[in-house]
Formats: C-alpha cells, sequence, structure tokens
C-alpha cells in the first residue's frame, strides 16, 4: 500500500466498468470496497484483487434503497476507517422508442441512474464533511451531452447526473471533488438483454467500436490521483474510430 492510499467505494462494481475500475485502484494500491447485488461475482472479484496482493471488501447493494446504500457507505467506513472516494457507477440502460411506453423500463432507470447517485451522495457526503476531504467519481455518459433516438431516458438521467455533479462542486466548502467521467460505447453488459428489437440492432453497429471498460477504469484513476489542490471535473472518453 502507498502512502497516498485511499478508500475508494464501488457501485456496480460486479462487472464492467465498475469491475475494471476495482481491479485497476487496487492494482494502485487503493483500498477497494465494492457493491452490486451479485454477491457471488463481488466475491470472486474480491478474491482476485487479494491473490494480486491488493486490499478489498465486498457488500450487496441495492442503490436504490438509501437505508442500503447508507449502510454501504457505514461498512466501508467500519472496514477502512475512512471513505475517501466514492464511484458512483451503478447504471442501466434499456432502450427504446417513446412511443413504445415502457414506463417501467424509464422507471428503473431513474431508480439507478439518478437516485442511485443522489443515494450514494447522501450516504458519503456526511462522512467526507466529517473528515474534511473526500471525492465524489460519477459515471455518466456521452449521453449526457447529446441525445439519441431510442436513448431518450437514459440521456435525461445522464444529463441529470451532469447538473447533479456541478450542483454538489459549488455547493462544496472546497474540501470536496466531484468529477464526472462520460464513456463513450464501452465494453459491458448494460445491453446485452434490451428487449425492444429496434434497439438492439442499433446498439449492434453502435458497439462494433466498443472500448474496454480498462479505458475509463484508467480515466478514473487519473482523476483520483491528481493532488488535493487539483479538481477534475469532467472527462469524456471516445473510441477514436468512432463518432460515439
Amino acid at each position: 500500500m502507498t502512502q497516498t492510499a485511499k478508500a475508494v467505494l464501488i457501485t456496480g462494481a460486479s462487472s464492467g466498468i465498475g469491475a475494471a475500475t476495482a481491479r485497476r485502484l487496487a492494482a494502485d494500491g487503493h483500498r477497494v470496497f465494492l457493491g452490486a447485488r451479485r454477491t457471488e461475482r463481488l466475491e470472486q472479484l474480491v478474491h482476485e484483487i487479494a491473490e494480486e496482493g491488493g486490499s478489498a471488501g465486498f457488500r450487496r447493494l441495492d442503490v436504490t434503497d438509501a437505508a442500503d446504500m447508507r449502510a454501504f457507505a457505514e461498512a466501508a467506513r467500519t472496514e477502512f476507517g475512512r471513505v475517501d472516494v466514492l464511484v458512483n457507477n451503478a447504471g442501466v440502460m434499456p432502450l427504446s422508442q417513446l412511443a413504445a411506453a415502457r414506463t417501467e423500463e424509464w422507471d428503473r432507470m431513474i431508480d439507478v441512474n439518478l437516485r442511485g447517485v443522489l443515494h450514494g451522495i447522501a450516504a458519503a457526503l456526511p462522512v467526507m464533511r466529517e473528515q474534511g476531504s473526500g471525492q465524489f467519481v460519477n459515471i455518466a455518459s456521452v449521453g449526457a451531452y447529446e441525445v439519441s433516438p431510442t436513448a431518450v431516458v437514459y440521456c435525461a438521467t445522464k444529463f441529470a447526473v451532469r447538473a447533479v455533479s456541478e450542483g454538489l462542486r459549488q455547493e462544496s466548502d472546497g474540501s470536496i471533488r466531484v468529477s464526472v467521467i462520460s464513456p463513450g460505447v464501452t465494453e459491458s453488459e448494460l445491453v446485452d438483454h434490451l428487449a425492444d428489437a429496434e434497439a438492439r440492432q442499433i446498439m449492434k453497429t453502435y458497439r462494433s467500436v466498443a472500448m474496454p471498460a480498462s479505458a475509463i477504469a484508467d480515466a478514473i484513476a487519473y482523476a483520483i490521483a491528481q493532488p488535493p489542490e487539483v479538481d477534475v471535473n469532467e472527462i469524456v472518453v471516445r473510441p477514436t474510430a468512432g463518432a460515439q
């Protein structure tokens, strides 16, 4: 462990960007505490990190439950003594045109992608203020800057994540850093089970140039690694070969 090791909480850590970030930050010497609903995957990931000499713990987490998010943050502080960074990564992306009226999917995106971030802030911010320092890394998307057909509600939640992040930055007294990382098309499980046939076809083409999740983990590691007086507010990462 290095002198700059931090206690980093990661939501949605069982796959994709969350799992890649856990591996990268643990390799950098940080202590990672992982949350997701699929605990068997978290357990395996923690085991792999430990085998590589890293420090990791986990707890089952449903980010849509504010009380569960508070318990997650408290469990991390109990294990590591601090909460230095919260990576609000958990997200869902069921795509379809508005005319399909998949309202249950809309509600799910709002609950996970937006309320999940708010619950994370509510759980970790008091701890960080008590410590006198901390950092939120909120995972948005290129969909936080532009709107695409079939992704209207998804984009709306990511626009909202940017707005919440900017508001949190402005309300900070300088002790809390806020970073928004916005990936372009990235290898993940987010669209593996799309119910909408049109969206499945669009994403098949869209994902042909997908970046590895490790590319986003590298961006997160960069934001975390900056000295205390430097606050990296926004990073957009796109595949070189594609418009998205």
